[in-house]
């Protein structure tokens, strides 16, 4: 299957938190889109990672997307080394995307940067004919995706481009509760964490609605970029 958009998380949901409302507006512009997780989000504090693949599994259901996989990296402790590499580019000859968007570039966890250019140097690998890849004893064409992009996380990074994503938000956040484990429950008996508060909860919104304020929409999710970005001429600006 060739897919027009491949996000990448380092964990089951930071697609969702990233820029699942520009998951949603791209499947319902008739893209074919998918999702890797590098790993099973199993050193999170509440769940486990058999709960969180349920989870990612109805998150998906709720975006639309054509696939979801898993390639089971340890989480907290994967690097970004040549088999690491390995396992992301036979990812990216298999789906063959145009875009690759993957984690910010520098945040909290540190999983989200070091996922982010695992995946990003994945990407470059991916076209070099000399390095063979194979899956189910079948010899990969190599594959470069013409874009890679980052979505923002936890810090405020400042966006390079953000996407109108107004009327999407619902289901950005529909799919986001379908990781009950996760987020702020007044009635869990679980440890509390920085995403569990009702805080962080109520920022998924108003973090969206300040960047739309910016482009004079309702919502927007931002990112940033490898490159500069072209447009043909001044008229294709917003």
């Amino acid at each position: 299957m060739k897919l027009d958009i491949l996000f990448f998380g380092a964990h089951p949901d930071d697609v969702e938190l990233g820029c699942g409302a520009t998951v949603a507006k791209e499947v319902s512009l008739g893209k074919k889109v998918g999702i890797i997780d590098l790993t099973r989000g199993e050193l999170g504090t509440r769940g486990t990672a058999e709960i969180r693949d349920e989870e990612a599994k109805n998150a998906a259901a709720v975006l639309g997307v054509e696939i979801r996989e898993n390639l089971n990296m340890r989480d907290g402790f994967f690097i970004n080394d040549e088999a690491h590499q390995i396992e992301v580019i036979k990812m990216i000859r298999k789906y063959r995307p145009e875009i690759v968007i993957c984690n910010a570039i520098d945040d909290r966890h540190i999983d989200h940067g070091k996922g982010s250019k695992l995946v990003s140097d994945a990407c470059f690998l991916s076209g070099l004919i000399k390095i063979e890849t194979e899956i189910d004893g079948i010899v990969q064409a190599a594959w470069r995706p013409k874009l890679v992009y980052h979505y923002i996380q936890w810090k405020d990074l400042k966006p390079d481009f953000v996407v109108d994503v107004s009327g999407f938000m619902d289901k950005k956040v529909a799919s986001l509760m379908e990781y009950k484990s996760q987020f702020y429950d007044p009635n869990s008996n679980e440890p509390s964490t920085p995403i569990a508060t009702k805080n962080f909860k109520d920022s998924i919104i108003y973090r969206a609605q300040d960047l739309g304020r910016l482009i004079n929409s309702e919502y927007a999710e931002g990112f940033t970029v490898e490159r500069y970005l072209a447009v043909n001429s001044l008229g294709d600006l917003v």
